[in-house]
């Protein structure tokens, strides 16, 4: 039985490893969970960030705050679910040190805080400062189930008032289905513009897979937002906490498939695929018959329908793969039956034919 369990402790050692590598997550000293009360205040009263839309610009997530985010966003299964982030502002850099849960009503499509949650929000921040957590709230995640880490038109809204009177204020979008499907974490950040801020000319964004029927809201409300760089880090103080938590996160995908969890998933993306390929035929029938109404100057860093649905395609089977290969070695190692070496010696050899 010792064996067993000691084996079983350092496959989930083994997984945390690779998974800490996967997410890039960096060891950094305790200090970093220090809040200094008056200089927060400072910042606070300060406020650089009405000067300069674009002053943040950075994102540090602890790993124990995002493994809590993957671990409820994943519970959601389909369903939008919401919480809250825990933190502190670092010149440039919000650090998010914690994250709990919103008790509240999703669908497949949207997730709004009603008074229920608001309530227990205050309680537990309350609760946080009667046992020394002094950190304030920083921001709100939620989980966008298959479709991507972006804003949409009701996200956008709901972050320009949380700018408005809860600055500084942070919004994580994280994929639950494709985190799965992928192994990495599929996580966004993000901050709305001011109204009627009309923002520069930013460099071509990292390409990700969006639905075709949620295009257009992506499109429509692209340009109000910004997107922060992510960096994750841990210490010693969350160490504990972040085994205990893991243990939890380890058991559940263990015990998941790739393949059978994330089925509807992939026939929405092989469907999206298609209707996309359907649109790029009839945009390429349309050029040939009227080469005069096309533009002739197409940006450089614009690539063209058919590019991006080879990236698409590319992605998805890439995922497949990965989904296969973790079944085959869930197999190995939990169906396959080694007998001991003791027990093939005193059974001798085996008859070439039965009797």
């Amino acid at each position: 039985m010792e064996p067993k369990l000691y084996s079983s402790t350092s496959s989930a050692a083994m997984a945390k490893q690779t998974w800490e590598l996967e997410n890039n997550i960096t060891p950094m000293s305790d200090s970093i969970f220090y809040y200094d009360e008056a200089s927060q205040s400072r910042t606070q009263h300060d406020a650089p960030w009405t000067n300069d839309p674009h002053y943040f610009k950075r994102v540090k997530i602890s790993a124990l705050a995002l493994l809590k985010m993957v671990v409820h966003a994943r519970s959601g299964n389909t369903i939008e679910v919401m919480g809250l982030m825990q933190g502190k502002t670092d010149g440039d850099a919000i650090i998010v040190m914690d994250a709990f849960a919103l008790p509240v009503e999703g669908t497949e499509t949207r997730v709004n805080a009603q008074a229920d949650a608001y309530e227990y929000m205050v309680e537990y921040s309350q609760t946080n400062k009667e046992v020394g957590r002094l950190e304030n709230v920083v921001g709100w995640y939620h989980s966008h189930p298959g479709y991507g880490c972006w804003l949409s038109g009701i996200d956008v809204s709901t972050q320009m008032l949380n700018q408005q009177y809860q600055e500084p204020f942070l919004a994580v979008v994280i994929d639950p289905t494709r985190t799965v499907s992928a192994g990495k974490v599929e996580i966004g950040a993000f901050r709305t513009y001011p109204n009627g801020y009309k923002p520069p000319d930013e460099p071509v964004s990292e390409y990700q897979t969006i639905p075709l029927n949620k295009i257009e809201d992506f499109g429509v409300h692209c340009k109000q937002y910004y997107s922060l760089d992510i960096t994750y880090f841990k210490s010693s103080l969350d160490t504990h906490l972040l085994d205990l938590l893991w243990n939890k996160y380890w058991v559940n995908t263990l015990s998941s498939s790739p393949l059978l969890g994330s089925a509807d998933y992939v026939a929405g993306q092989i469907s999206d695929l298609a209707e996309k390929l359907e649109q790029a035929e009839n945009q390429l029938a349309h050029s040939r018959l009227g080469p005069m109404m096309i533009p002739s100057h197409r940006k450089k860093e614009e690539e063209s329908p058919l590019a991006k649905i080879t990236r698409d395609s590319a992605k998805i089977t890439a995922e497949q793969v990965h989904g296969l290969m973790s079944q085959v070695m869930k197999d190995t190692l939990f169906n396959s039956i080694r007998p001991n070496r003791s027990t093939l010696e005193s059974a001798g050899p085996e008859p070439m034919v039965e009797s």
